[in-house]
């Protein structure tokens, strides 16, 4: 056992930075969480210890099949009917109060606003400050005071896991009251200045209006970006600034936007869009052009450049380079942050962590199995390849291999993009931006050349963002769920969890791989994942310093090199929760499928396990955990 653990762990070191920073999927709740609603409403998960009401049927009523189904064994009297006919208004209005909030949010939500009857709203990218965020506690305590007024007993099955959900959301949402000016708007991959030009540049034009809503956002950016400055100085008076090094890498990612209008992914994005636009004459295309070149070089321009200005201003206010617990309320805050967007079944930190730790050692005894049976297996894991290197390809393979495990979702298009050069540095390897409710053909998957390896990356890639991952996820809960308003809201542990549980069983599939690597492969990835997962919890929650996770990486790894530490350290205290919402959001999925394997046991099957996750759809793990022990008690009848 020894040879094989210094074996593992000489490969789990070669391949530990090859796990990059996790900000992919950029369309999974990202276009509401820019402007100033969005982290309050869209990202949304829970951890509240109350199960669902009436988990008898856990997928009943989440397709008009299932409620028609349904609704044929189930008598309601009138007043039930009203409960329900209410519920259902409440629901209607709140998923259009939600889409208007913004014109970004919107256009990503909704191609055709009008035939949802929302035809007011905000043109610009709004503002982010401590305001806006007590503001948004006071809607929700006024929404939950709704909720709360609500017999949920009269309610169909499928608006009280909405109801469930929503309410569980809520709490959790209040439970960060006072502790707003902890949000961090800024940070070098995942923050607003990084991803907003890529939700611009993926801005579709579906009519004129279109085009003249775009320009309007992007002439609005340098006021938003100044209520942000203005946010960060609130944060920076309160003792809660970024440090100089958090500062200094969230200038690099500004300087990739410090443009040339005229030799730029915004313009050239633009006149693609623009082209594909019927309708217009050349001189209507031509004038909007122009009017885009001048937005870049009158707005977004020095809207980037005022943000270095601002920063560099703000550097020697921040004084804690470390993790969150080494602020006052950080321990709280950190506390908070992973039960909204993990949402996970497990009670508090301390339980998550031991429970990281276990499957961490799970998988490594897995991949000793085979690394004992096979000790080559450790010098191949670095150097292999997929026999499938181009995307499009690989996501017809998936499509076909994937029949037997998961439903069907029909027909669909997916366009594959490449990450424009300049900004192949600080963005991901890939992102699956989401389609409009009434657009399902409008899907994207961006690669990033300049740190996807097509040999020994792209085909698992592909199965995370595209099929059977995200856009599969996506595409199959729009055409089967009626209700708009869970179609809008966005729970990321379930929907990165998902998607690397999918990414992982790749592996296993027919790719050209050795069927004993790619399981070596598999548990690698895994324990790779739980490392950082565990990581984040000991800087964040533990204060751990980066001398501490030196050592720790030293032990357990092997790694001794202080530049490896630093880029590790640094990326988990710039995101904090950011690596557990994939690792846990996978661990909850692996521990309701290994249950179920040992419950039902040659009776398992995994179609039926999928359809179960997709059918319930996003939401917390502490609501489908209930789902899933009455769909485990039906199995077994």
């Amino acid at each position: 056992m020894k040879t094989f653990k210094s074996a593992y762990l000489r490969l789990i070191a070669c391949l530990l930075l090859s796990l990059c920073l996790l900000t992919g999927c950029l369309g999974q709740g990202t276009a509401a969480s820019l402007p100033q609603t969005a982290e309050q409403t869209a990202q949304a998960a829970d951890g509240s210890q109350a199960g669902p009401s009436g988990p008898e049927n856990a997928a009943s009523g989440l397709s008009q099949a299932d409620e028609e189904s349904a609704q044929g064994y189930e008598e309601y009297s009138q007043d039930a009917l009203s409960v329900q006919s209410d519920f259902d208004q409440l629901t209607d209005d709140l998923f259009r109060e939600e889409a208007a909030a913004s014109a970004l949010t919107l256009h990503y939500t909704l191609a055709d606003p009008a035939a949802y009857g929302i035809t007011d709203y905000d043109r610009t990218l709004g503002t982010v400050s401590l305001e806006d965020s007590q503001e948004t506690v006071t809607e929700a305590k006024e929404l939950l005071e709704k909720l709360d007024g609500t017999d949920s007993r009269s309610l169909r099955e499928d608006q009280r896991l909405t109801y469930t959900i929503l309410s569980s959301y809520l709490d959790y949402l209040l439970a960060g009251e006072g502790l707003e000016l902890y949000e961090k708007p800024l940070s070098s991959s995942l923050g607003i200045q990084a991803q907003l030009p890529l939700l611009l540049a993926e801005y579709a034009f579906y009519t004129p209006q279109d085009v003249e809503d775009y320009l309007t956002l992007l002439s609005s950016i340098g006021p938003y970006y100044e209520s942000i400055l203005s946010f960060e100085n609130e944060r920076a008076e309160a003792g809660l600034g970024m440090s100089d090094g958090a500062i200094d890498r969230v200038i690099e990612s500004c300087n990739a936007y410090l443009l040339d209008a005229d030799h730029s992914f915004m313009a050239e994005t633009f006149d693609e869009r623009l082209e594909g636009l019927a309708g217009l004459t050349e001189e209507e295309k031509a004038a909007y052009k122009e009017r885009n070149r001048q937005a870049i070089n009158e707005c977004f321009v020095p809207a980037y450049q005022s943000m270095i200005d601002g920063l560099t201003q703000l550097k020697g206010t921040g004084k804690n380079d470390m993790g969150l617990s080494h602020f006052s309320q950080g321990k709280a805050y950190y506390e908070y942050l992973v039960n909204l967007y993990t949402g996970t079944s497990y009670n508090d930190v301390q339980s998550l962590k031991q429970a990281i730790h276990a499957r961490m050692a799970k998988d490594l005894m897995e991949a000793g199995r085979y690394l004992n049976e096979d000790p080559t297996l450790a010098d191949q894991a670095s150097d292999y390849q997929f026999s499938l290197t181009e995307p499009e390809a690989i996501l017809e393979d998936l499509a076909a291999q994937c029949q037997q495990d998961f439903p069907p979702i029909g027909e669909y298009e997916c366009h594959i993009k490449d990450v424009p050069k300049a900004l192949e540095g600080i963005l991901s390897p890939a992102f699956y931006l989401t389609v409009p409710i009434d657009r399902p053909e409008d899907n994207s998957i961006y690669i990033n050349n300049g740190s996807t390896d097509a040999f020994q990356q792209l085909y698992t890639t592909m199965a995370h963002e595209g099929y059977p991952g995200h856009m599969y996820q996506t595409l199959y809960f729009n055409s089967h769920n009626t209700c708009n308003l869970r179609k809008l809201l966005s729970f990321t542990s379930y929907t990165e969890g998902w998607a690397t549980y999918v990414e992982y069983y790749a592996y296993g599939l027919d790719n050209g791989l050795d069927a004993d690597l790619a399981q070596v492969l598999r548990y690698n990835s895994s324990f790779t994942l739980a490392l950082y997962a565990a990581m984040d919890i000991f800087i964040h929650y533990d204060g751990w310093s980066m001398e501490q996770i030196g050592d720790y990486l030293e032990t357990i790894l092997g790694i001794s090199d202080p530049e490896v530490t630093s880029e590790v350290y640094y990326q988990i205290v710039d995101n904090p929760v950011n690596y557990l919402e994939y690792y846990v959001g996978y661990m909850e999925i692996m521990d309701m499928r290994e249950q179920a394997e040992e419950t039902l046991g040659n009776d398992f099957s995994a179609l039926e396990f999928n359809r179960f996750l997709l059918d319930i759809g996003p939401a917390p793990f502490r609501v489908i955990k209930p789902y899933f022990n009455e769909w485990l008690v039906q199995q077994q009848a």
